[in-house]
């Protein structure tokens, strides 16, 4: 059985798990007295340090599972998420609205990621 790496491992949980090769990144969040645009800027470098640490980057990433605290804000979080992807890059992607873990949350995204 392949070792499991957990990279800053909390009581709670570890914001990077890898496994055979793969990074399974908990859900990243931004700081809540932000906007949806605001949030996801500061959540998308959370999880470039993340990748980075890890072993890869965001060329690498396979699977990207986006939560909205309110639809209203896609089109927001669109406009940083696009500029942000590389180019040929973009994983598969699902975005859904859902209540998060406070009301000052307005984004957040889990990455599934292979290593380099």
């Amino acid at each position: 059985m392949s070792d499991i790496i957990r990279h800053e491992t909390g009581k709670r949980m570890s914001p990077a798990v890898i496994h055979n090769g793969v990074i399974y990144l908990a859900g990243q969040v931004g700081e809540p007295t932000g906007d949806a645009t605001s949030q996801t800027h500061e959540i998308l470098a959370k999880i470039e340090r993340l990748l980075a640490l890890s072993g890869s980057d965001k060329t690498c990433i396979l699977r990207a599972e986006i939560w909205l605290a309110d639809m209203s804000d896609f089109d927001k979080k669109n406009a940083v998420w696009d500029a942000w992807v590389a180019p040929g890059h973009a994983p598969a992607r699902a975005t859904g609205e859902s209540k998060l873990a406070t009301p000052d949350y307005l984004v957040e995204i889990i990455i599934t990621a292979a290593q380099k």
